[in-house]
């Protein structure tokens, strides 16, 4: 049987975690908090999965290193804003050519790193490693996959063995995994989606339809492919599962923290109030930053996450905004 550890006891993780134990390896689930732990190794049960039992065989445990020793693969499902805080306590249990996948999705500001970026880099900082790293991307909310539901995702890495590894590790009658080599375009896939997720859910919140929701997603997409091949991603990678697909899923789902925190500021609350009503980390929020820094960088117009920006850090009114949209110069569909 094969060892896997599941960094991160949130509703993602957990779903994994109960996915990869049904599929036969043993699984250790790591969380920094003693409360979490010792709630599901009691209840088997994630009190935002209601009606998921969790299987007895999973292991729950606060120590790093007994979630990290020895194990054939290590996940990162915490919220991208505590990925490198985790990668940091865990890197003095890592060993050279541990697999490691992500299931994070962001980039982190100031670095532009991305998730398996910002692991690598406190590996280095550490004097661990190398790891072989593996982005999981894809149309895959938690609360769908902890219920069994047919769901595909993407095991991305420029390692074809690592990707296939983890593939292997992952896929079963309910989870079919796809290997892609282009793991930063599936990276930033994952962080933009986010972004585009809000526009989404302001334009909800302001009472707009469906010709809305499909005008943002299409658009959005053009936005996030001009600024990929410009980054020097592969083409195919947006139209595929880590991109179009993640992308049509966050917009448009009941399941989406960001598509629910944008509705709510697009209802009035403002992105504070709507992230505390949320009640877990709005990814979208804390990838915005890093998005416009990268448009700016590799000069790609994205008007729509600018339009987000302007709403959340410009106190622009989330009409006004629209209007602002829909204003501007006349031009041809460049999709790319």
């Amino acid at each position: 049987m094969k060892r896997i550890t599941v960094l991160g006891a949130g509703t993602w993780g957990t779903a994994l975690a109960r996915m990869l134990s049904n599929t036969g390896s043993v699984v250790t689930v790591w969380s920094a908090l003693d409360s979490e732990v010792s709630t599901l190794s009691e209840t088997r049960a994630h009190p935002n999965l209601p009606g998921v039992e969790l299987p007895r065989e999973l292991i729950f445990t606060g120590s790093m290193e007994e979630a990290c020793r020895e194990m054939d693969l290590l996940l990162f499902a915490v919220p991208s804003p505590y990925v490198r805080e985790t990668a940091r306590r865990a890197a003095p249990y890592i060993g050279p050519g541990q697999l490691i996948a992500d299931a994070a999705k962001g980039i982190e500001a100031g670095t532009l790193l991305t998730m398996t970026g910002v692991i690598a880099d406190e590996l280095k900082k550490a004097g661990a490693g190398p790891a072989r790293l593996v982005a999981l991307s894809g149309p895959t909310h938690a609360e769908e996959v902890a219920r069994d539901m047919p769901t595909t995702i993407v095991s991305a890495s420029p390692d074809p063995e690592a990707a296939r590894q983890v593939q292997d590790l992952c896929m079963n009658t309910c989870m079919r995994v796809y290997t892609n080599p282009d793991i930063r375009g599936v990276e930033l896939c994952g962080a933009v989606k986010n972004v585009i997720a809000l526009a989404s859910g302001i334009s909800l919140g302001l009472g707009y339809g469906d010709n809305t929701k499909a005008a943002i997603i299409t658009r959005g997409l053009a936005e996030l492919t001009r600024l990929g091949c410009a980054m020097g991603c592969d083409r195919q990678t947006f139209t595929g599962l880590g991109g179009i697909g993640d992308l049509i899923v966050t917009a448009t789902s009941i399941h989406s923290r960001n598509n629910r925190c944008g509705q709510l500021i697009g209802g009035g609350l403002t992105p504070e109030e709507a992230v505390e009503r949320t009640g877990m980390v709005v990814e979208g929020l804390h990838a915005l930053p890093a998005v416009l820094e990268l448009s700016r960088r590799y000069k790609v117009e994205m008007p729509i996450v600018e339009a987000v920006e302007s709403i959340i850090h410009g106190g622009v009114p989330p009409a006004m905004a629209v209007r602002e949209l829909m204003s501007r110069d006349r031009k041809g569909e460049e999709v790319y």
